[in-house]
């Protein structure tokens, strides 16, 4: 008779509820962590979040209890990582509560018991998976960047597309509608050019340069209905500084708003949106699809005048039936009263809120380091400064997510050179929560990852459009020319 011997080698980590915490000195603070995690409100389907401690130890363990669930992990090297499954467990216990987190921790040979630490567990979820590019923080050149997508839920990282495999060209802008990952677009510059429009199965290459307009297609905003599209056309300049804290100027010498029709590849737009005494830019759609706000400044002779261009927050009506403008403009953030400048206006998806970045002028803030994210509420049209989520550097890009409970943003508040997504959690009265850094496996990371994360993006799935079928068609399509009306 055979016997059969089975061995098992475990992960330390699963076995980790074993360990026995030593008794210490009770501490009445908490530990000192990066990321820092502690007060955090997460998704109840988030990935793990690792955290390591700042200072020096030389054995350290955190505790982990949600209800009936505990889970003991040892550090490694100061960093505690915690496996899929108990962590699942955890966050399926605590949606609606808290997770606490007690550390113990040998620090010159003497135990510190800290002062434990919550994670609060949202009862809404995240969108699955965010969108981003990933490019280093050049300005002139660039060797390889792409366009990403990480799984929330988990660690994985998979390429939208490359530029490796589109003759190192630019990409940017990426966009999707209502989160949607089988509907989205990119634009491609330089080598290649074009505007690829994925729409399920469909892919365009589109050529959207035309003699009205000053520009290629840049800023885009989707209509809900996945009709038309609204994009800024800008010629745009940028300069640099030595001594200045804001390193890069990007402005626009002019700029218009212009609406994109999906099924007629046609342009069109309005005289409020199109005039040449005025600069008008980064366009975004209302989620019932009838509004269209965008940012707006008196047309100053640049770059001279960089420093005194301040954007207003602006709205008007959008018929998608007639495809007609309405005849009055609104003004939601009037610049030469509130004495600031406004940009990227993103509104939730429930149609409550608009949220848009402030900074003491121009509109490209993502180097502007007194650039700060503020909320509009859309019913009552008052304004105040997120101050949970802002920091001394850079707020700036934001997205949120399809039930309107998140969103995400790029900050330089860790180096001020590299932007990096902080996400947040927005409950019912539009009042925010302290933001978490994106969880990554790798305590590590953050400190040795030299590129920046540019247009962080919620999406409800993964893209599944091959990145070999975006690179073949920007490399043999010719492109869909468009028309202006």
């Amino acid at each position: 008779m055979k016997r059969i011997i089975y061995l098992f080698i475990l992960s330390p980590w699963l076995v980790s509820c074993t360990y026995t915490v030593p008794e210490g000195t009770k501490s009445a603070e908490q530990p000192a962590i990066f990321p820092d995690y502690a007060g955090v409100v997460i998704p109840p389907n988030i990935a793990p979040l690792h955290f390591e401690l700042t200072g020096p130890s030389t054995e350290a363990y955190a505790v982990f209890s949600a209800g009936n669930v505990r889970q003991t992990v040892k550090a490694r090297r100061g960093s505690f990582h915690i496996s899929a499954s108990p962590w699942e467990k955890l966050l399926a216990e605590a949606t609606g509560k808290t997770i606490s987190v007690a550390v113990s921790a040998c620090i010159e040979g003497e135990w510190i018991n800290y002062e434990p630490f919550d994670f609060h567990v949202a009862g809404e979820p995240i969108d699955s998976y965010l969108a981003y590019r990933l490019i280093e923080p050049g300005y002139h050149l660039w060797n390889r960047m792409g366009i990403y997508q990480r799984n929330l839920t988990n660690f994985t990282e998979t390429a939208i597309i490359e530029n490796h495999m589109s003759e190192k060209n630019c990409m940017n802008c990426h966009s999707f509608c209502m989160q949607d990952p089988d509907k989205m677009l990119f634009h491609m510059r330089a080598t290649l050019p074009g505007t690829l429009l994925i729409d399920g199965e469909r892919i365009e290459k589109l050529n959207t340069k035309t003699a009205e307009t000053l520009s290629p297609l840049v800023y885009p905003s989707w209509h809900p209905s996945g009709r038309y599209v609204a994009f800024s056309v800008n010629d745009t300049k940028q300069s640099f500084f030595h001594n200045d804290p804001n390193r890069v100027e990007v402005f626009d010498l002019a700029s218009d708003v212009v609406i994109y029709d999906v099924e007629k590849h046609e342009i069109l737009t309005t005289p409020a949106l199109f005039a040449s005494d005025r600069f008008e830019t980064f366009p975004t759609f209302s989620p019932d699809g009838q509004t269209l706000y965008f940012c707006t400044a008196p047309a100053l002779p640049m770059p001279q005048s960089f420093q005194e261009v301040k954007y207003s927050l602006c709205s008007i009506a959008f018929d998608p039936a007639s495809r007609t403008f309405g005849s009055i403009t609104d003004t939601l953030y009037h610049a030469p009263e509130g004495g600031q400048s406004a940009s990227f206006p993103r509104v939730s998806p429930n149609g409550k809120y608009l949220l848009y970045t402030l900074s003491g002028y121009g509109n490209f803030s993502i180097w502007h380091k007194d650039a700060d994210l503020h909320l509009l509420d859309l019913a009552s049209g008052e304004s105040r400064s997120m101050d949970i989520l802002n920091s001394d550097d850079v707020e700036s890009y934001h997205s949120w997510s399809s039930n309107s409970r998140w969103v995400v943003f790029s900050s330089r508040r860790m180096d001020g050179l590299y932007t990096r997504p902080f996400i947040a959690y927005i409950n019912s009265e539009g009042k925010a929560s302290k933001p978490f850094l994106l969880p990554q496996k790798d305590t590590e990371f953050y400190h040795r990852f030299m590129k920046s994360y540019n247009i962080p993006e919620f999406i409800t799935g993964k893209v599944t459009v091959s990145s070999r079928q975006l690179a073949l068609k920007a490399k043999n399509d010719p492109g869909i020319d468009l028309t202006f009306k």
